[in-house]
């Protein structure tokens, strides 16, 4: 008997879905304000929308923690505190040095191919004067790792907070002196150590680097260069 064809079904995207990764987008690349209040009705209007797919899109970035919704108040840009930045860092140090070491033995060309085309991307954006695309292509070094190393369930928990730690590079590391000629040290460092064949080298200055932009991070929330504009009480509903 021949075997039953496999049954597939094309889905169209989901409005709400490009809505959500239009937003996301506008709050990784700092379109948005960390904390800023994002209306559903404007929003709508923007991008020729209905709320309906727009206020489906803010539920769908709550529960990647990039929107933090509030009953009877709104919804806003998320703005962390300093311990969710010493949370967050803590937790790209375990997963992104286990996906070095699993990307490493299960896919190093890929991985490093993937490392140069980053590095190329970040070498032009500091020659533009662009942090922005910089800080892309610092995301897309990084996801090299978690991407090549064919663990679904560390791809998995690393996309949880994917849209956060992206969003905090832009956000964070822009108005930080110093902190772009820091990382690129860092990550040519991280790459010739992977083209070496060193995990230990690269495990120790990945830590050195995510603990460095931690301490960056927290000085930066600290010495006021980055706040939440116009920030209101989230504990008390709007009158």
């Amino acid at each position: 008997m021949n075997a039953s064809p496999e049954l597939t079904i094309d889905r169209p995207r989901s409005l709400a879905a490009t809505v959500a990764d239009r937003l996301r987008q506008a709050i990784v690349d700092a379109e948005l304000a960390l904390g800023s209040e994002i209306s559903e009705a404007s929003l709508a209007t923007k991008l020729g929308v209905s709320r309906t797919p727009v206020r489906e899109a803010l539920n769908l970035l709550q529960q990647q923690g990039m929107v933090t919704i509030i009953p009877q108040r709104g919804s806003y840009v998320f703005f962390p505190t300093e311990q969710d930045i010493v949370d967050l860092c803590e937790y790209r140090i375990v997963l992104e040095n286990r996906a070095v070491s699993f990307s490493m033995a299960r896919q190093r060309e890929a991985t490093l191919a993937r490392l140069n085309d980053a590095l190329a991307i970040m070498e032009q954006a500091r020659n533009d004067g662009d942090p922005v695309a910089y800080s892309r292509g610092d995301t897309l070094f990084h996801e090299a790792f978690v991407r090549n190393c064919r663990n679904r369930y560390l791809q998995e928990a690393y996309d949880l907070v994917s849209g956060q730690i992206s969003t905090l590079r832009t956000h964070l590391s822009v108005p930080i002196a110093g902190a772009q000629d820091r990382s690129w040290v860092h990550h040519r460092q991280i790459a010739e150590a992977f083209a070496a064949g060193d995990v230990p080298a690269i495990e120790a200055i990945l830590t050195e680097h995510i603990l460095a932009t931690r301490q960056s991070y927290i000085e930066a929330m600290h010495d006021g260069l980055i706040k939440a504009p116009g920030r209101i009480d989230m504990a008390a509903p709007r009158p």
